[in-house]
């Protein structure tokens, strides 16, 4: 008798646990597992601005976050634990706008580890393309408003680390990933994107960023790209909405040594690239380090009929890759004003420095790939640091973002970047 009331009573009050245990206490934060057994009784209990505190344990779920303004925060970065089992497509899912996730690790999970998307059906739930694969109907999913990932750990995530997909006025930052099939962190389909990738460090990727179809106020700053199969890609691509690809800043990253053989490797992936620019207009690389990649430091080139157009390399350092330089627009889509000023570039005469690049272009230098490994033979990731004070701290609202900064304060970054955070030694 006590067990049917105990189930009649969850129906009724769903935030009431059988013991007695209030779910939601009147405080705003719900705890893991104190007031909730679990990350998804938490969330499905949360209202806007709540914070769930989760304390260290793996949690072998998948977490929807469909209420705003929530942050979702561990206790301790590589204690709190979303294992997907290799069972599991999402560790972690966010279709409501000012979602902040904050100090835990997403691992194993067949398809990625933390997504935020606009493509939500009416439940909250994912919506058909949101696997990245069918194009975005911009006006059927507004993009999502406001989204914060801020010392996440993503590892070993069969297609991306940390991905942002129909979302805009976002922060990635201070976070980890490697294991990815295909990139560590990606952001696509957004314009204008108003989003900043920065401080992260991304290893043993099949690409550490992409940034696809990613235009407007869309910022990568001083991140470590190095030891992945690529560095970095920016690129159009007709599968996505919002064609071309325009006004991104890639600025104080260290891109080196992408040439890692135990990481996963895409099918008709790259190898030994360090930045790949495609059919993109209007773009900033500026003071980036770009050393040691096998292939090709900086690539500027063509993606189908778009052509790169406008694009300015300025103040960067390109030396000790197998070619520094490589303009490679096609014949089909040739290029236009792509300049380059100020930079030290190793194998480029002194008088180039200062040109710009319009018309056809060389091919693309390639080297040999080894096969790769499968994403859950990657190696696993060094320990990480923790958001101070991250048990105490209050709820962290993903509003107003991502705010000012000053980009004249992105510098040159050193060889050593972020070392004391990768696994990868060069």
């Amino acid at each position: 008798m006590r067990r049917k009331l105990c189930l009649v009573l969850a129906l009724v009050l769903s935030t009431v646990s059988c013991a007695g245990t209030q779910v939601r206490p009147d405080s705003g934060t719900i705890r893991v597992p104190q007031n909730a057994k679990t990350i998804t009784e938490a969330v499905d209990a949360a209202r806007d601005g709540d914070l769930i505190l989760v304390d260290p344990g793996v949690y072998k779920e998948s977490v929807r976050i469909k209420a705003p303004n929530v942050t979702l925060r561990g206790t301790k970065r590589g204690g709190v634990v979303i294992d997907g089992e290799v069972r599991r497509a999402n560790g972690i899912v966010v279709t409501a706008a000012g979602v902040s996730v904050e100090n835990l690790t997403v691992r194993n999970h067949t398809l990625n580890g933390v997504l935020f998307t606009g493509l939500s059906d009416g439940n909250g739930g994912l919506a058909r393309g949101s696997d990245g694969y069918h194009k975005l109907d911009p006006n059927a999913f507004p993009p999502l408003q406001g989204f914060r990932v801020s010392y996440v750990t993503a590892s070993n995530n069969a297609l991306y680390g940390i991905y942002a997909f129909d979302a805009q006025h976002g922060v990635i930052e201070d976070s980890y990933a490697s294991g990815s099939a295909d990139s560590g962190f990606y952001v696509g389909q957004c314009k204008p994107c108003d989003i900043v990738v920065r401080r992260n460090v991304a290893e043993r990727n099949a690409v550490g960023y992409e940034g696809t179809n990613a235009s407007g106020d869309m910022f990568v700053l001083g991140n470590r790209f190095s030891g992945n199969r690529v560095g970095l890609t920016s690129n159009s691509d007709y599968q996505e909405a919002f064609v071309p690809q325009e006004n991104a800043t890639i600025a104080g990253n260290l891109v080196t040594h992408n040439a890692e053989p135990a990481s996963p490797a895409q099918a008709d992936g790259a190898f030994g690239l360090g930045v790949g620019l495609a059919g993109g207009r209007g773009n900033t690389v500026l003071r980036n380090r770009i050393s040691a990649n096998p292939s090709t430091g900086l690539a500027l080139g063509s993606s189908e009929d778009l052509p790169p157009q406008g694009n300015k390399v300025q103040g960067n350092v390109i030396t000790g890759n197998g070619v520094d330089f490589a303009y490679t627009a096609s014949t089909r889509s040739p290029g236009a004003d792509n300049c380059l000023q100020d930079n030290e570039i190793g194998s480029l005469r002194p008088e180039d420095l200062k040109s710009c690049a319009t018309g056809p272009g060389v091919p693309l230098p390639k080297v040999a790939a080894p096969r790769g490994v499968p994403f859950t033979e990657v190696a696993p990731p060094p320990a990480q640091p923790d958001l101070p004070n991250a048990a105490t701290a209050p709820p962290n609202p993903a509003r107003g973002l991502p705010g000012r900064f000053d980009l004249a304060a992105v510098l040159l970054p050193p060889e050593d970047l972020f070392a004391d955070r990768s696994a990868v030694r060069s």
